[in-house]
C-alpha cells in the first residue's frame, strides 16, 4: 500500500504567521551585516571619543606644565607685566601707565611668591595702595618690609640714602599677605617694590 504525504511548502510561501511559538524569521544576510556595521559603529564611538578627549586632554596638561616649568626656570625678574590672573590671584593691583614693569614667581608645596616691581605716580601709588586695602598713611618712613631673603632671590637692593617707606598688607587666609616698600625718593614718581605670598 503506498502513502501519500502531502508536497512540502516551498519556502517562500512559509509565512510569519504560520511559524511556531518562539520561532523567528531567519534573518537575511544583508540586514545581519547592517547590524553588525551598526554595532561596530557605535561601539567605536563610545571608545574612541573619551579615548580621544583624555589623549587630547594629557597633551594639554602636558604642555601646560612644560609652559610653567619653562617659566619657573626664569632666574631673576621678568621685564613684563604678570599676568591678569596672577594679578588677581595675588592681589597686587598694578596700576594702569605704571613702567618697568617686572615680575617673578615662585612656587612649592607650601607657598607661592609673586615679586612685582614698577613705577607709578603719585596717583598711581595712592590707587595701588588702596586697591591692596592699605593706604599712604600705612607706609612707615625708613621701613623695608621685603625681606633679605626675598630681595636675594630677585636681586633688589635698597641702599642707604635714599627715602624708603614700608607696609605689609596683611589679609585672611587663605588671601595672600603683601609686603609694599616704596621709593619715594622722587615723590612725582615713586617705585614699588612688593612681595605677595599665599598659601595654597
Amino acid at each position: 500500500m503506498t502513502v501519500h504525504h502531502p508536497p512540502a511548502t516551498p519556502p517562500e510561501e512559509r509565512r510569519p504567521d504560520k511559524l511556531l511559538p518562539g520561532q523567528r524569521m531567519p534573518e537575511d544576510r544583508g540586514r545581519m551585516l547592517r547590524r553588525r556595521w551598526l554595532t561596530a559603529v557605535i561601539i567605536v564611538l563610545l571608545v574612541g571619543i573619551p579615548a580621544g578627549y583624555l589623549v587630547i586632554s594629557a597633551a594639554q596638561s602636558r604642555e601646560s606644565g612644560i609652559d610653567k616649568e619653562r617659566e619657573s626656570s626664569v632666574v631673576g625678574l621678568q621685564d613684563n607685566w604678570p599676568s591678569l590672573m596672577k594679578r588677581r590671584i595675588f592681589e597686587v593691583p598694578i596700576p594702569a601707565g605704571a613702567s618697568g614693569v617686572a615680575y617673578y614667581e615662585t612656587s612649592n608645596w607650601k607657598t607661592s611668591r609673586l615679586y612685582v616691581r614698577f613705577t607709578t605716580t603719585a596717583t598711581g601709588l595712592d590707587t595701588f595702595l588702596a586697591e591692596s586695602g592699605t593706604g599712604r598713611s600705612a607706609l612707615t618712613p625708613g621701613r623695608i618690609t621685603v625681606s633679605d631673603r626675598d630681595a636675594d632671590i630677585v636681586g633688589w637692593t635698597f641702599p642707604d640714602g635714599l627715602s624708603w617707606s614700608g607696609t605689609t598688607v596683611d589679609r585672611e587666609e587663605p588671601r595672600p599677605s603683601t609686603d609694599i616698600t616704596v621709593d619715594l625718593t622722587d615723590p612725582a614718581f615713586p617705585r614699588v617694590f612688593a612681595v605677595s605670598t599665599t598659601s595654597p
